[in-house]
């Protein structure tokens, strides 16, 4: 197909935009309540090569008889773009609406009421402190219960770091300053920060332990305390982004500077989230090292009397229909309003689901209305919940995000779902989810009897003569997930006739913690045998697929697996396309931001004090695909990003290099100024028009 007619079919499968947040609120009018939603989107735009974000608004008219019951929902109201928004919350009260926003080289907080701009201060003139942190690791923007108080996380001011103070004039700019690794490289000392609303004044919170990091603040009842989750950064710093294994915990801190641990001294903490009563704090708790990502426990602190609970534990093994655990962040509002439900997605299995857990019988719920594995969503995504009104984002592999709204349902009753926004267009693809089994030698005898599965799309036209080619495309991380959702590189490449295997192999989230920890030690073989098995099974159920056209694809360590698929089965693979692939795992330990995650993941322990030692860089040459280089037949495609703190560009130039010398067919397309994830809209753009030139070509 021309290249032209490729960048038209991805504009077409990435123009969707997606709900990324929403917020609830209730008015009583003299004859009936009134509920407003008012959702946030993002949408790409290739034109302009960035993310736009806008605002859109509806009303929801409940039953007089019954204001859980909607009567009528008026038309949405006329999409509205954000500009430079950086964070933004609502009082709890007045429904007052603080920004963060970026004009230019400034950073401005704004508070706006039903009259307009009511304040605004200008942060980096008043020179408090360094830039607002606006990512979802530390970020947050919270208003203190009086309303007269804000929260936020900032970068700590140049002027008032020791490393600026404590050298002699001249000897300081050269001092390196660690920061958080992949996507977090601008942070590095965060600070808790407090907007007085009443004076217009800013000041930074002291009492903080020197070697803690602050993030994910939040205010206490009392107006006179702050949460927050401090990461412990000594004796350095390992990247954050997508770990949930870093050493952590859950702080309370007073005005007075007294601070206090409320949680266990060696574990990994995050989402602290406050009920509505004031009365309990939740939050998310996990190991430290081990599997950089996990199933996770829900922990709550009883406020009065201070005891810690556990309201749910982790998953080891679910049984198939059942409730596999926690593995997904917590949205900023997850209460019921009674205080006594909290509600979360989270993967299962193949699928991302909607959960509720109720703290007085601990059981958990499925919200999503059906078990049936035929199901018309494949994932939903929690939002919010306000006033006991969810708002949730719905998809499939043939369906772009849709908003949804539904009421906590009674008890033993199901949620009356309403759809706000379907998408503009929905695509006629087949797709199904499998359940594969390893066979008895491919099993792992220290976790035995562990399952895995893959959700196949294809087109639903199949060709009247010839077989549809299968590319198995493989995700990243590796304790990461591929649920039955939109993809809009699986659909594009379905659109151009590829059937596409999205594989969670042992290891993924949503099978229990079991299957994520039958991986270390096991990488570049067990989830090797697992996607090759994913494959063959999928042949033989469906007899529509074409044995000899097979390609592979992946990021990370999906690309890690495809290097050793066609280097492991020469012959059975005709393409593959890696974005930032492990190569060479012994090379890469120097220079990874998550040095501790290369240690565990074939199956050695860590520690900060660790010295590589031969038999232990041997270990890692061993599992690496450059180990298999040699046999390599089929051509490959490497997409690199230059600014990559999780593996190094360099791993992917390693196997470049070793093809080029044997004449083999390779070709590398660098993005300087991406990353790990390749996330830029223009990078993504160029990345999915010469994987499928590349897979057209070879296939």
């Amino acid at each position: 197909m021309d290249p032209g007619k490729i960048s038209g079919l991805y504009s077409e499968v990435s123009g969707p935009s997606a709900p990324v947040d929403a917020h609830v609120t209730e008015e009583q009018l003299p004859e009936l309540r009134v509920y407003t939603v008012a959702a946030e989107w993002s949408q790409n735009d290739l034109v302009r090569g960035s993310r736009l974000r806008f605002h859109q608004q509806w009303t929801l008219i409940p039953d007089n008889s019954d204001h859980r019951s909607i009567r009528t929902v008026l038309p949405g109201q006329p999409c509205v773009p954000k500009s430079g928004e950086l964070l933004s919350g609502h009082s709890p009260i007045q429904g007052l609406r603080a920004v963060v926003r970026e004009t230019g080289p400034h950073q401005l907080l704004e508070i706006w009421d039903r009259h307009g701009l009511r304040t605004c201060l200008n942060l980096t003139a008043l020179n408090k402190h360094g830039r607002v942190y606006d990512d979802a690791q530390f970020g947050s923007l919270s208003w203190s219960p009086c309303e007269n108080k804000l929260l936020y996380v900032a970068e700590k001011s140049k002027n008032a770091s020791e490393s600026y103070d404590a050298l002699p004039a001249g000897k300081d700019r050269s001092i390196y300053l660690e920061d958080w690794g992949e996507a977090l490289t601008s942070k590095s000392i965060p600070v808790i920060c407090v907007v007085n609303l009443q004076s217009s004044s800013v000041s930074v919170l002291w009492g903080v332990p020197p070697d803690v990091s602050p993030g994910q603040a939040l205010w206490a009842p009392s107006s006179q305390a702050v949460f927050f989750v401090g990461w412990y950064h000594e004796p350095f710093r390992l990247g954050l982004k997508f770990c949930s294994n870093r050493r952590s915990a859950l702080f309370k801190l007073d005005m007075d500077g007294h601070c206090e641990c409320l949680s266990g001294v060696n574990q990994s903490i995050s989402c602290p989230r406050m009920s509505p009563d004031g009365l309990t704090l939740i939050y998310l708790q996990g190991r430290v090292f081990g599997p950089h990502h996990q199933c996770l426990s829900l922990q709550q602190v009883d406020l009065k009397s201070g005891e810690t609970s556990t309201l749910l534990d982790v998953i080891n093994r679910p049984q198939t229909g059942e409730f596999a655990g926690v593995y997904e962040a917590l949205p900023p509002c997850c209460w019921s309003a009674d205080s006594q439900r909290v509600l979360f997605s989270s993967a299962c299995r193949n699928w991302k689901d909607l959960f509720m857990v109720d703290r007085r019988s601990r059981t958990v719920t499925s919200l999503s209305g059906t078990s049936d594995p035929s199901r018309f969503y494949g994932s939903w995504k929690l939002l919010t919940v306000q006033k006991d009104l969810m708002v949730v984002c719905c998809s499939s592999p043939t369906m772009p995000p849709t908003l949804r709204v539904g009421f906590l349902p009674s008890v033993g009753e199901a949620v009356a779902w309403l759809t706000l926004q379907q998408p503009v267009r929905t695509f006629d693809f087949h797709w199904t989810v499998l359940d594969v089994t390893p066979t008895p030698a491919e099993d792992n005898t220290h976790f035995s009897g562990l399952d895995f599965g893959a959700v196949l799309v294809k087109p639903s036209c199949s060709p009247l003569k010839d077989k549809i080619p299968l590319v198995a495309f493989i995700h990243g991380g590796p304790h990461s997930q591929f649920p039955a959702e939109w993809n809009c590189t699986t659909a594009g490449l379905v659109k151009l006739g590829f059937a596409v295997l999205m594989v969670n192999y042992r290891g993924s989230t949503g099978f229990g913690q079991d299957s994520i920890l039958s991986l270390l030690g096991q990488i570049g073989s067990q989830d090797v045998k697992d996607v090759q098995r994913a494959v063959l099974t999928a042949l033989q159920v469906d007899s529509t697929l074409d044995p000899k056209c097979l390609a592979v694809i992946g990021g990370s360590h999906g690309g890690f697996l495809c290097c050793h698929l066609v280097g492991q089965y020469p012959d059975f693979y005709r393409a593959c396309v890696a974005r930032n692939p492990v190569i060479n795992a012994a090379t890469l330990l120097g220079t990874s931001d998550i040095v501790d995650w290369r240690y565990a993941s074939v199956g050695l322990q860590y520690s900060y004090d660790q010295i590589p030692t031969a038999e232990t860089l041997a270990a890692m040459l061993e599992k690496s695909p450059i180990t298999h280089a040699a046999q390599i037949k089929a051509p490959v495609l490497l997409l690199l990003g230059g600014r990559d703190r999780r593996v190094s560009p360099h791993q992917g130039l390693e196997l470049y290099k070793a093809l080029k010398s044997r004449a083999l067919p390779v070709r590398l397309l660098w993005f300087p100024e991406d990353g790990h994830s390749l996330s830029r809209v223009d990078t993504q753009a160029d990345c999915f028009l010469n994987t499928a030139l590349w897979l057209q070509q070879h296939l």
